[in-house]
């Protein structure tokens, strides 16, 4: 079945229900156990109030004025004033002191910062409102939006040089700014890939903006605990399907997951390969949260035999099935699995 190229990996939620197969259905690795430890679906967790503790007005004019100063404004469009919920995060004045490891927060494709009621761009709304419940300020969340937030651009959005260095520097900036001596990172969907390459480091290439690039290097030592949600770190199965014909699902930088050659997999995007070929590298603690019922990632989140958001070396993971937890549930619906993780590294 072909699918129309507008599809990406969490714009694209009508199309989820179309996604087939990628590679064998009976296999799964010896990496990949065949049974995934499955959590059925349970109702929906409390996630604070119901009208929304987190702002949509971005971030606090502390954190702007900061971030002028130190030259991350406007160089790399942090505050995304032209979005409502472009950002989030920031201490009130000078005199706010920073408790808690900060938590960065990196969206996924064609998503926010903080939702504003939009289909698909839910943002962070429900686990910064959990967190704020929990204690946390909001000088100690964190958000910005590295995309357009357009689903109808979502198959133009890939790896590229402004997305990466865009989460790189914000992690060095909310670090920075706050003091603190390690950050936590909770990402979703293409969000997980741009972090981990953020976090590793090294050179990278983008032939529309350049070429060969250095990112930096690598931030393992300030990070705590980094939490994958709903990632495509395998590639994705959509991308099989429609071929790397679009930037979301390039052959270079984007999500596309190779093809079987009768004995391994050949031709996966070069930069999952960059990120395959390193382990453990994200944090001292590295979990997923995914489910087999993804309706972006499709095939129970299988691609060629193995399970795609997990991680290389993760520490531990929490999976679900059913209803709500599908690709945008299992970052709405599971802020108190979040916090557990980063706060206590436990998987409840």
């Amino acid at each position: 079945m072909q699918l129309r190229h507008s599809l990406s990996l969490s714009g694209a939620l009508l199309l989820g229900s179309l996604i087939s197969g990628c590679g064998p259905a009976e296999d799964v690795s010896e990496e990949s156990p065949r049974a995934a430890p499955v959590e059925q679906a349970v109702p929906v967790e409390e996630t604070g109030t119901v009208e929304s503790a987190a702002s949509t007005a971005g971030f606090t004019s502390h954190f702007r004025n900061w971030l002028t100063t130190n030259n991350y404004e406007p160089a790399y469009n942090l505050v995304r004033a032209d979005l409502a919920g472009g950002s989030y995060g920031g201490k009130a004045s000078s005199t706010d002191t920073v408790v808690n490891q900060p938590v960065i927060f990196i969206h996924g494709n064609s998503d926010k910062a903080i939702g504003t009621g939009t289909a698909g761009q839910s943002g962070w709304t429900a686990s910064v409102d959990y967190f704020l419940s929990k204690g946390y300020k909001t000088s100690e969340l964190y958000a910005t939006t590295w995309g357009p937030a357009d689903a109808s651009l979502s198959a133009y959005q890939y790896h590229s040089k402004t997305n990466v260095m865009k989460v790189r520097k914000f992690i060095e900036a909310v670090k920075a700014y706050t003091g603190a001596a390690k950050v936590d990172i909770i990402a979703h969907s293409m969000g997980v890939t741009l972090a981990r390459k953020a976090v590793l480091g090294g050179y990278a290439t983008d032939s529309l903006e350049g070429g060969q690039y250095y990112v930096g290097a690598p931030l393992t030592s300030s990070v705590d605990t980094f939490v994958g949600i709903a990632g495509a770190n395998l590639g994705l199965t959509s991308c099989y399907q429609t071929g790397p014909g679009t930037p979301t699902c390039g052959s270079t930088n984007g999500l596309y997951p190779g093809y079987w050659n009768g004995t391994s997999v050949s031709g996966r995007s070069s930069y999952l390969n960059n990120l395959l070929a390193s382990s453990s590298y994200e944090g001292a603690y590295r979990y997923t949260i995914w489910s087999t019922d993804d309706e972006i990632i499709g095939y129970n989140s299988v691609v060629y035999g193995s399970y795609t958001p997990r991680i290389p070396g993760q520490t531990g993971e929490k999976v679900y099935s059913g209803y709500p937890y599908g690709h945008f549930g299992v970052k709405d619906q599971t802020a108190a699995v979040q916090l557990s993780m980063v706060k206590s590294h436990i998987i409840p």
